[in-house]
């Protein structure tokens, strides 16, 4: 036969009017991402399912694909024990779990232990460890350390002594906050309180995938990471919190140092089920981490940035993420 004439005749599945939906390709590929989209039913099982369910691929010619989960469940079939399409999505009850977490760490006038936490998760220690940090890009030891900080600058406008302040903001110590005061403040309690009194504090103002962000820097460390919506009102507002200190922008280096941890640590579908405030401070504590890890007075590279967050051999994902930042100084 003429090499040209011969062909591979088409399977009769392929041809049936569920293969030639588009929506069987996310079923063939188990996309998390079209779940609650729609839904499918197996004839020859007598289940329902959701497209990511795990189960084999069936024959398309046995399926049917449902707009709803009342169109799926109106065919009399089971919904399937593997993938429970009938119940919330994992990545929703996952979210769940950690939203409830990330509420039990803000309301706790100490830290919670692990073992709490996912006590109350009715999970063990270890798989919830890897549940919040899959969620937040975080450890439940890390988020609780971003808020406590928070929490500190706030009492620190407002208490009567710096003491009461640290107390306040749920720290057991005074003496082990002011050893990593100048990591958590960016600079002593006391010049936070006065203002930033003579300090000179660089600042970057740009995008994120959460609105505009501003970073500031003291020659101590990061004093201050805020997301917004106007990048003007951000500026106001670190002018505002530090009106004695020297506030200086545009400087090339720190804006290039800047871009590329934001560019790194900016992973837009992290935490997409979990309420703003919660992924705010979880992308604020990411950056903070990153920045802290770059020796004072260096130009970091990618490389460096890398390894600042301990992915030494992401350096050409790190480019990646830089070049595609948005991060323009105002």
């Amino acid at each position: 036969m003429n090499a040209s004439l011969a062909h591979t005749p088409t399977h009769p599945a392929a041809r049936t009017p569920t293969a030639k939906d588009p929506r069987w390709a996310h079923v063939v590929a188990r996309d998390p991402a079209a779940d609650g989209q729609f839904y499918y039913s197996v004839a020859t099982t007598g289940v329902f399912c959701r497209p990511s369910c795990p189960s084999r691929t069936a024959n398309p010619a046995n399926v049917a694909l449902h707009d709803t989960l009342e169109a799926a469940r109106a065919t009399g079939f089971r919904p399937c024990k593997r993938c429970r399409p009938d119940e919330p999505a994992p990545e929703t009850r996952n979210a769940a779990i950690v939203e409830r977490a990330c509420r039990r760490i803000e309301e706790a006038e100490t830290a919670p232990a692990l073992a709490e936490l996912a006590g109350a998760a009715n999970l063990s220690p270890g798989y919830f460890h890897r549940l919040f940090k899959v969620a937040t890009g975080l450890t439940p030891k890390a988020y609780g350390a971003a808020h406590r900080a928070e929490r500190v600058r706030r009492e620190l406008g407002r208490s009567r002594t710096v003491t009461q302040a640290i107390y306040d903001a749920g720290f057991n110590s005074s003496g082990r906050f002011y050893e990593a005061s100048g990591e958590t403040l960016g600079m002593t309690p006391t010049a936070w309180r006065a203002g930033g009194a003579d300090a000179d504090i660089r600042f970057a103002v740009g995008q994120c995938s959460l609105g505009a962000i501003l970073v500031a820097m003291s020659g101590t460390g990061v004093c201050a990471i805020l997301i917004g919506d106007d990048p003007d009102a951000l500026a106001r507002d670190l002018q505002d919190r530090f009106p004695r200190a020297r506030l200086t922008g545009g400087e090339t280096d720190f804006e290039a140092e800047v871009a590329r941890v934001v560019g790194l640590v900016e992973a837009p579908r992290i935490g997409l089920d979990l309420p703003l405030d919660i992924r705010g401070t979880a992308f604020q504590r990411r950056v903070w981490a990153a920045l802290r890890a770059i020796p004072p007075g260096t130009t970091a590279s990618y490389a460096g940035v890398a390894r600042a967050i301990g992915a030494p051999g992401s350096a050409r994902a790190v480019a990646g993420a830089c070049a595609a930042n948005p991060l323009a100084v105002a």
